[in-house]
């Protein structure tokens, strides 16, 4: 634990990906030290610009091995859990990652004497016929017997700069003449600023948050699936006829794309289960000010953000409507 003359130090899993460099970033600004617990801290060097000098470490440890979560662990006052996957690959299920992973984590943390802030997901649900909602669900039962007093966050679909829903869609639509609307595109979402997730975890590790308490994160705006994709296209200039997919036949395409040896593939059919069901902010935790607005944290708009990285999947990249084209 730290000494009174010097800063907390948090433990941050998954510090290196999309949502825990962010959440690095809001804790290096309070003056935190920060140790980032990563499967390979040769390819975290890129936190290190977030803070001042020595003020990020990485070290290594694998959610499958106890020891090592226990030793990055050790000696902090918060820990911070940013850890989750979209696919299965190898020994990284579900099930060892989400559910295991997060139970090792919050075991050690007990051990350690920290607290714990948690990312879960909106949907989460030991019963949810998706593997990723039903892991994250039992990942929350288990913090929860293991340390009452964690703060769990329940965000909607995350996006920013390397996010991976607006990315892969723009992407698509570089090279594909239309898009696909699963589920005919009606499932609804709740876009939320990966900076705002961020300011919220930094608010949990200050200790101004409620402890044992879940939080639903969600942006300002409730989205349906095709107007996520229509907004997306406004944003790279490009026309693509958005086509209606059976439920059944994405599923098929999922079956087959996660048998395809791909570093990640496109859908797979759990996501398409988890499509099935709305994400967004419950009622619930509106009237609790379990929420961001909650935090009085300003919520950042889909509209404000999107064009400040996506502007490369235009036809002329960056250039385009500048003027610069011819």
């Amino acid at each position: 634990m730290s000494s009174l003359n010097q800063p907390k130090l948090v433990t941050v899993f998954g510090g290196s990906g999309f949502v825990g460099r962010h959440v690095v970033r809001a804790l290096a600004r309070r003056g935190y030290r920060i140790r980032v617990a990563v499967r390979r801290p040769d390819l975290a060097g890129h936190l290190q610009p977030l803070g001042g000098v020595g003020q990020i470490a990485a070290i290594q440890a694998n959610l499958r091995n106890r020891e090592s979560v226990n030793r990055a662990v050790a000696g902090s006052d918060h820990v911070v859990n940013c850890v989750g996957i979209l696919f299965q690959s190898g020994r990284n299920t579900f099930d060892s990652v989400q559910d295991f992973g997060a139970r090792a984590v919050a075991e050690a943390t007990r051990a350690a004497g920290a607290s714990l802030t948690h990312i879960s997901a909106i949907g989460a649900d030991p019963k949810a016929e998706s593997d990723y909602a039903r892991t994250k669900g039992l990942a929350e039962v288990a913090i929860a017997r293991v340390l009452p007093d964690a703060v769990i966050m329940r965000p909607s679909i995350i996006f920013g700069p390397e996010d991976g829903f607006f990315n892969k869609f723009a992407q698509m639509a570089r090279f594909s003449p239309f898009l696909p609307l699963i589920g005919g595109g009606e499932t609804k979402f709740q876009p939320v600023y990966v900076g705002d997730v961020a300011e919220a975890v930094a608010r949990s590790v200050d200790g101004r948050l409620t402890t044992g308490t879940v939080y639903e994160l969600g942006g300002p705006r409730v989205m349906s699936f095709m107007q996520c994709l229509e907004e997306m296209l406004g944003v790279i200039q490009r026309k693509r006829v958005l086509v209606s997919l059976p439920w059944s036949l994405a599923s098929l395409i999922g079956k087959v794309a996660s048998l395809i040896p791909f570093i990640e593939p496109p859908l797979t059919s759990d996501q398409v289960t988890l499509l099935k069901a709305d994400n967004v902010v419950s009622a619930e935790a509106v009237a609790e000010n379990r929420t961001l607005a909650g935090m009085d944290i300003p919520l950042t708009t889909v509209e404000a953000i999107l064009p400040s990285y996506l502007t490369h999947y235009r036809p002329q990249g960056q250039y385009s409507g500048t003027g610069s084209e011819a």
